[in-house]
């Protein structure tokens, strides 16, 4: 399996390269005048998630989905690769029969058509070749379906609430710890954060430990998305949803809410920042200590953040 799924990976990454290539073509001459500006901007960001120590961060020109970081989204990426595949074959198979149809059986070769309506055979093959098909396909999926749903033995749990528009973490293994999770204003951020994406307050996991979310809302329907860890669910209001993740290694993880739920959709980022068990330890204790220290509000959260910054890095920051 493994050599099947890196020469499917492979083929892939060229078919994407070949699209990336043939968009560049048709688009950069169209935008000359503006070129600079956005070739430096395009490096800014990438720039960005690199000082960050970002691993799951969109980039520039980015034709497939993100890279994987969790075992959700290696599955998901899996059987993406796998109906691919599928429907490929599916489509060259019609498009020979097309060809092979207006070649063989056209007016000037044909010019007394077949009276033939119906043969056994070939009905039953076109009924039980794409039942099969079908069953291939579905039984991944619904594997894969089960496995995203079920949260087997979760180390942790984490709240997490949909506001207009921030987002609110609470920890209750960790003593019910509270955090408010805002987008940082452009004017506000510092060299190596990324626009739209960094927050003030950061979603702080350990590193290969799963965690289950449940998913609330507090006014209208949010969605909690993170691509590179295969995590999306919805938070609707006077429901709670189940869901988990793990982030495979020390890294930040960004993601946004993709559901519409008003005027600032766009400026509700999520970005998770997966450190090494010690080093979260060692964040609660001085999160606990900032929460303590400060009532709730705007300088409580200064605090939060504060602490954040303080706890020893699991990655470059």
């Amino acid at each position: 399996m493994g050599w099947a799924r890196n020469g499917v990976g492979r083929s892939m990454q060229v078919l994407r390269r070949l699209m990336a290539a043939l968009t560049v073509m048709i688009l950069v001459p169209l935008a000359v005048p503006a070129g600079g500006t956005a070739l430096a901007q395009s490096g800014a960001a990438q720039s960005g998630a690199a000082q960050s120590g970002a691993l799951g961060a969109p980039k520039p020109w980015e034709m497939g989905m993100q890279p994987a970081f969790s075992p959700l989204k290696q599955g998901i990426i899996d059987l993406h690769n796998l109906v691919l595949v599928i429907i490929t074959l599916i489509t060259l198979f019609v498009g020979v029969l097309l060809v092979l149809v207006m070649v063989r059986f056209n007016a000037k070769r044909n010019p007394i058509p077949s009276r033939v309506s119906h043969h056994t055979g070939l009905e039953i093959a076109w009924t039980v070749i794409p039942v099969l098909i079908l069953v291939i396909m579905a039984i991944p999926s619904f594997r894969l379906i089960y496995y995203l749903d079920r949260t087997p033995n979760p180390d942790m749990t984490v709240k997490v609430t949909g506001h207009q528009w921030y987002w609110e973490y609470t920890y209750p293994d960790q003593g019910n710890l509270g955090i408010e999770s805002r987008y940082i204003h452009d004017e506000d951020l510092k060299p190596g954060q990324l626009r739209l994406l960094d927050v003030d307050n950061q979603l702080v996991i350990p590193a290969g430990k799963k965690i289950r979310i449940l998913t609330n809302s507090a006014d209208v329907i949010h969605s909690f998305f993170i691509p590179s860890l295969g995590v999306q669910r919805y938070a609707i209001p006077g429901r709670t949803i189940e869901l988990w993740l793990t982030a495979d290694k020390p890294g930040v993880y960004y993601g946004e809410c993709n559901q519409i739920c008003g005027q600032d959709h766009s400026r509700m980022p999520i970005s998770v920042r997966a450190l090494t068990e010690e080093a979260f330890n060692t964040w609660v204790e001085q999160a606990k200590k900032a929460a303590d220290a400060t009532p709730s509000g705007a300088s409580g959260n200064k605090l939060m953040a504060a602490a954040t910054e303080a706890a020893p890095q699991g990655v470059q920051r």
